[in-house]
């Protein structure tokens, strides 16, 4: 598609923040996200303000465009109802409709980045990975009534989170209200989009005779770290030594664990890996239970499998740092969701114009020499620096045309405004790690002391 010559000054000079309001346009087609809402809403109803409105506000906020919701809404042209009928809206939204814009989003951004790698990309030949865990949101601001005059902390909620580390999207999010939910009590609606071919990768929290049958039943293969308590396994031979990875000794057992849906128990096998470094919480031991077969692969591949667990606690952190998923000032438990879905979003945005730099520059050749790897921080910083700018010089009109591309054609265009990126911009800067600091504790009087840093300065010390 040819550029008119606003749209392709900005594609030059401005390519990351062109390439997130094409990626945004898919994700967030405002015909596609009002019948989305009338099709799993419950309580809630359209009148003057559309549901895709209300997503576009919070998506400002989420990318840091503006600070607030607040802020943002008064920043919307032509707003059809009061600030007021709008925080009504977002607190009252469904945690279904959250949940149906996750997976209807990836469900439009994966094919387009899929037709960006020209393949389908697997780490682990014959699965689709899927790793789970729960995010919990931090504590808001006391502006609800009942909570004005408590002195503990607010919790809004959490969520189960279903990443997928090939793609870097999130696919699957359920949100729970009752921030005091067990994570494994919410788990049935997840385990009812399980499907065979797909291998899970999840935490303790997860180690349940539920859960993990229920897995096997749907034909999905998992690796779980065993829980000291549950399901407790019967075990069925003695465990043999199977060699050795960078962090420890392997060990592989045979156990077995009852399946109500069965006659015949679950068999399963107990890989356990003993570290040489123990962790934070100064365990020595790591124990998993995986129904992947022992002819396909070894105990040593499966102990770094559970590694990759870690990639979606890394993913959690780049919403934290690039995005604005917790938004303080949002007390009721629903909206705090809601703009935590919407992060995920931006998030999976983010997702999608990273591999199109890296395609495009071809950053990921194995003989490349200046191995260059990009922030999702800086990735964002691009979006945020030009975006008010280019919607002011280019209005939503400019940008119908592109609703007509198909996957293939957005591709290809991604990759041709990637293409004007520069890679050393978005680069990560890695620092080495951090040195220990010694927690001490002080007197009242020694912690409310005070000094002027310029006299520190001047002096070379404390005084």
């Amino acid at each position: 598609m040819v550029m008119d010559s606003v749209m392709a000054r900005f594609a030059e000079r401005a390519p990351i923040t062109v390439m997130a309001r094409l990626a945004l346009q898919r994700a967030l087609d405002s015909s596609w996200i009002d019948s989305l809402f009338e099709k799993h809403r419950h309580t809630q109803y359209t009148r003057e303000l559309l549901f895709s409105t209300t997503v576009e506000i919070m998506s400002v906020v989420a990318v840091g465009l503006r600070p607030s919701v607040h802020a943002a809404a008064k920043a919307y042209l032509n707003l059809p109802v009061s600030i007021t009928a709008l925080y009504d809206k977002i607190n009252r939204t469904d945690p279904e409709v959250v949940r149906a814009l996750i997976q209807g989003s990836n469900e439009r951004l994966e094919p387009v980045l899929q037709a960006m790698r020209q393949d389908s990309v697997t780490s682990v030949d014959g699965y689709r990975l899927r790793i789970i865990d729960g995010n919990h949101l931090p504590a808001t601001e006391k502006r609800l009534k009942p909570l004005r005059h408590f002195r503990g902390a607010a919790l809004p909620g959490h969520s189960l989170v279903v990443y997928d580390p090939d793609t870097g999207l999130v696919i699957d999010l359920l949100p729970c209200e009752d921030a005091h939910a067990q994570e494994r009590a919410c788990m049935a609606p997840i385990l009812e989009r399980a499907h065979a071919g797909e291998l899970w990768i999840a935490d303790r929290n997860f180690s349940t005779r539920a859960i993990l049958t229920s897995w096997h039943r749907r034909g999905s293969a998992f690796i779980v770290r065993e829980h000291a308590a549950t399901p407790h396994p019967a075990v069925c031979a003695t465990p043999r030594t199977a060699g050795r990875i960078d962090s420890g000794i392997v060990s592989e057992q045979p156990v077995s664990i009852p399946d109500e849906g069965q006659h015949t128990p679950l068999s399963l096998r107990r890989i356990e890996l003993q570290l040489d470094v123990p962790t934070d919480d100064g365990e020595t031991v790591i124990r998993l239970l995986t129904n992947l077969p022992e002819s396909t692969f070894t105990a040593q591949q499966i102990a770094g499998l559970y590694r990759r667990r870690w990639r979606i606690e890394t993913m959690f952190q780049r919403l934290e740092a690039a995005l604005n998923s917790e938004i303080a000032t949002l007390g009721h438990p629903r909206a705090a969701l809601l703009a935590f879905g919407v992060a995920v979003l931006a998030h999976n945005v983010l997702a999608l114009i990273e591999p199109a730099v890296i395609i495009a520059h071809q950053l990921d050749r194995p003989d490349k020499e200046e191995k260059i790897e990009l922030s999702a921080y800086y990735l964002a910083l691009e979006v945020k620096a030009g975006y008010a700018g280019m919607m002011i010089a280019l209005p939503s009109n400019d940008w119908r045309c592109y609703d007509a591309l198909n996957s293939q054609q957005l591709a290809q265009t991604l990759l041709t405004v990637a293409g004007h990126a520069d890679p050393h911009r978005l680069r990560k800067h890695k620092r080495g790690p951090k040195a220990p600091k010694k927690v001490g504790y002080v007197s009242g009087a020694e912690a409310r002391k005070h000094v002027s840093t310029a006299r520190v300065l001047k002096a070379g010390r404390i005084v």
